[in-house]
């Protein structure tokens, strides 16, 4: 089994839905189930209405699960792996304050050390932890020796026993930390490949060292992808309208675009612009980069330009409002100077609603609207605009800037023709 595992407590960023689309790939191509774990253990940060909002994006970049889960409903078997564990002798009670620590910490800084837990509760004596009336956290015994990350795009890495501590598992309200409900949960799952960010390289030693204790001895592969820097080269954050999926959607950026997007990121790929389908043939984790990837608005443009072209009118024409297949191939015409659906709303738009018309054209215009109205039909743009030159008796810019204002909305856009093709069996609704 394969697991995506985000918290409710803030919006999905592009980092997360990579994760996501990552774990859906390689869940396909080895042909096990994908778990979605929300991990909901964060009283205090939780947000109402988070969880339903991830498994909406989910479903809207067409991310199938088998199982879903809280992770605080596991709750009972966090709190007996912790008394196994201090059954075992593998961790222990410590009853040190937050103040105490506090002070610890700032003693190594000052002294430009890094803090490490100095062991002062690992070896009480029986009668001092069962009649201590003091709060205390669940420690996991440091371990003996290092501990060797394998990762499919990384490689390998060490970490000393010091580096991973003796941390804490459980808190003092009895709730589990962030690493010990995570490996708990991963051991319950049969977890056979873990894909996170390399953010979490650095909880994976806690967890190995957590399931080693708990006599766990399957191997978990792991895959940490690289962090997603932003333009300017630095680590992609929560302050960038960009990094939020629900900014990009609002944006008029197709999922299908984002998606192609974060698989093409920091990636070998045979072609530039694809679909989901078509990755799930030739994915592989080890052609991603270890390097950083690089975040490119304007290459996400291209590629969500790209995808809409390669859209069904009909369905095109949905997306601005419409569901005609005329105003889909219209819409169509504007995607040599648009790139996102928002764009193409604010070109289709105006053709369809009241005319701001200039005063210097106010004139033209009305002798246009009144032509046209009691106008035949026309097919074609040549009949079309012959009837106009021979009736209002303008021509030149005098007939060309005013019809475009007319049928348009704007004074530049594509050729007269190309959009009286498509909007000849709508002229009397678009020149109001």
């Amino acid at each position: 089994m394969l697991r995506f595992a985000p918290s409710p407590t803030g919006d999905m960023h592009i980092g997360n839905l990579r994760v996501a689309l990552f774990n859906y790939i390689m869940s396909k191509k080895r042909d096990e189930p994908l778990l979605i774990r929300i991990e909901d253990t964060d009283k205090e940060r939780n947000i109402v209405g988070k969880e339903d909002e991830i498994l909406a994006i989910l479903s809207l970049f067409k991310i199938e699960y088998q199982e879903h889960q809280l992770q605080s409903n596991h709750l009972r078997f966090h709190r007996a792996m912790a008394l196994q564990l201090l059954h075992d002798k593998k961790a222990f009670n410590c009853f040190c304050t937050p103040e105490t620590l506090e002070e610890k910490r700032e003693a190594s800084k000052a002294n430009k050390i890094a803090y490490r837990y100095d062991g002062t509760c690992e070896h009480l004596p029986p009668e001092a932890v069962i009649d201590n009336p003091l709060p205390f956290t669940v420690r996991i015994k440091k371990p003996t020796g290092s501990i060797v990350v394998h990762d499919i795009i990384k490689g390998d890495s060490t970490f000393a026993s010091d580096d991973i501590d003796s941390f804490i598992l459980m808190r003092a309200d009895k709730y589990p930390t962030y690493n010990f409900a995570c490996a708990v949960d991963d051991m319950l799952s049969d977890v056979s490949l873990i894909i996170r960010g390399e953010d979490h390289l650095s909880n994976t030693p806690k967890q190995i060292a957590i399931q080693k204790a708990l006599g766990y001895d399957r191997t978990i592969e792991y895959a940490h992808l690289p962090i997603i820097l932003g333009a300017e080269g630095k680590k992609m954050s929560k302050r960038d309208d960009a990094s939020s999926v629900k900014w990009l959607l609002e944006e008029g950026f197709l999922p299908e675009a984002i998606t192609n997007y974060l698989i093409l990121m920091g990636n070998k790929t045979p072609h530039e612009i694809f679909t989901l389908e078509e990755a799930l043939k030739w994915f592989d984790l080890q052609t991603i980069s270890k390097s950083p990837a690089y975040f490119d608005l304007d290459k996400l443009k291209f590629i969500n330009r790209e995808h809409l072209k390669g859209l069904d009118p009909k369905e095109l024409s949905r997306y601005v409002g419409f569901a005609d297949e005329e105003i889909g191939r219209l819409a169509k015409l504007f995607l040599e100077e648009v790139s996102t659906l928002k764009e193409l709303r604010e070109k289709i738009k105006p053709i369809f609603s009241p005319k701001n018309v200039p005063e210097e054209h106010k004139e033209g215009i009305e002798l246009l609207r009144t032509l046209i109205q009691n106008a035949p039909h026309f097919d074609d743009y040549t009949s079309f605009k012959n009837h106009l030159l021979s009736h209002s008796g303008l021509k030149g810019k005098a007939l060309f800037k005013p019809l475009r204002l007319l049928l348009s909305g704007s004074e530049h856009g594509p050729e007269l023709s190309d959009l009286y093709n498509y909007l000849k069996n709508y002229l009397h609704e678009v020149i109001q």
